[in-house]
């Protein structure tokens, strides 16, 4: 079944619609928004993405700006899929890493392009204490619990609550995680909207209510690679700005020493822009080589914010592509996938290795329910729960390189 919401055609302008598989549906969108007969506006293609083997049907919707910019969302693990942007020639290629059957999401955990929660990144031990009670979550790496657990958001089908268009086009998921769930406490009520308007910026809401004192710590792990998933070029050539002073040191299991150490004279500063190859390689950097590269938190200078502010800058010299991450939250995960080993196969067949995409992670600090010098990820009943995050899309004219 397929639902088109807010398009705007003049009269006679469109034939008939005969598509059936989504890779047809993406095509019509694309040629829609850049027909010169179709007025410009933020549209919304709803449409049917396949059925599990237990019968579960997942749903894609693709969000286009009127001008080329699209982003499908597929409701399994509410992540987004594709993301497509021009270059300085007006090209546009799929900037995110992801794969081309939705088997291969459900059998592979790779997280590419979802929402992570309830708690984004690693809690030490999968253990935290709140108000004097000890909770144990269900480990998932090791000893630690990373990104919700066993079955975190990202393992879910969220349901679509509502779908708009207009001067922007939006999908609101929502899902509900029971008191208990992987160890955690309360019943918690959470929705992402994805909303993109007719600039091409898309704004990406999350929320959520608890039953009871609880942690809770969401985000996006889209790999992006601005050059083009799967292409001649890895991502380790674009240059990234990230405004902060100081990060988070690890241990040898990737939990956050709690020092907040600052970066000055490492190869963690990207206060001014550096090519992140610069820093990748650089073995004399023990936190390099514990993190197999860069999968560290960055503690942002501008803290908590009450509306997004800007945490990260990417640029990809050769295309021009320019993507800048503004959120209201303090801290910054960067992941270069390292873990990317060959063996997963991506879109049309890619194989993804090592810095085929980087990760850019605005949330609260890893560790941070046991850690009472870190931001708070504490959420109570009658306090909701809200990271708004925001991704700008520019075009460099000229090949820049700090």
């Amino acid at each position: 079944m397929v639902q088109l919401v807010g398009v705007k055609v003049k009269e006679g302008s469109l034939v008939a619609l005969r598509y059936s598989t989504s890779k047809q549906l993406f095509a019509w969108a694309i040629a829609l928004s850049l027909s010169p007969s179709v007025a410009l506006a933020a549209t919304l293609v709803r449409a049917t993405a396949g059925t599990f083997q237990d019968g579960t049907k997942v749903e894609a919707i693709t969000l286009t700006d009127g001008r080329g910019i699209s982003a499908r969302i597929l409701t399994y693990g509410a992540r987004l899929e594709n993301l497509y942007l021009p270059d300085r020639h007006g090209v546009l290629a799929d900037v995110v890493l992801g794969h081309d059957q939705l088997s291969d999401y459900e059998n592979t955990r790779d997280f590419f392009g979802a929402t992570v929660g309830r708690y984004a990144n690693r809690i030490a031990r999968a253990r935290f204490s709140l108000d004097g009670h000890a909770y144990v979550l269900d480990a998932n790496e090791g000893a630690n619990l990373l990104h919700g657990g066993p079955r975190g958001f990202d393992r879910v089908n969220w349901q679509v609550a509502s779908v708009t268009a207009g001067s922007s086009a939006s999908v609101v998921l929502t899902h509900q995680s029971p008191d208990g769930d992987q160890g955690f406490p309360g019943q918690v009520d959470a929705s992402v909207e994805y909303r993109m308007d007719d600039t091409g910026d898309m704004t990406v809401i999350y929320r959520a209510t608890t039953t009871k004192p609880t942690v809770i710590n969401m985000s996006s792990h889209a790999l992006f690679n601005l050059a083009g998933e799967g292409g001649p070029r890895d991502a380790l050539g674009e240059i990234l700005t990230i405004p902060a002073s100081a990060y988070t040191p690890l241990r040898s299991d990737l939990i956050p020493t709690g020092e907040l150490k600052p970066v000055a004279g490492t190869v963690f500063d990207f206060r001014h822009g550096r090519v992140l190859a610069d820093g990748i390689r650089d073995g004399s950097d023990p936190q390099i080589r514990i993190g197999h590269g860069y999968d560290h938190n960055f503690v942002l200078d501008k803290g908590v914010t009450a509306k997004p502010e800007l945490v990260a800058r990417l640029e990809d010299p050769l295309s021009g592509r320019v993507l800048e991450i503004s959120s209201t939250e303090p801290g910054l995960q960067l992941y270069s996938g390292n873990f990317l080993a060959g063996t997963d196969v991506g879109k049309h067949g890619h194989l993804y290795r090592m810095g085929d995409g980087i990760a850019l992670e605005p949330q609260k600090f890893p560790d941070s329910p046991n850690e009472p010098g870190f931001p708070s990820a504490r959420v109570d009943p009658g306090k909701p729960y809200l990271h708004v995050m925001t991704y700008h899309f520019t075009v460099s004219t000229s090949e820049n390189r700090p």
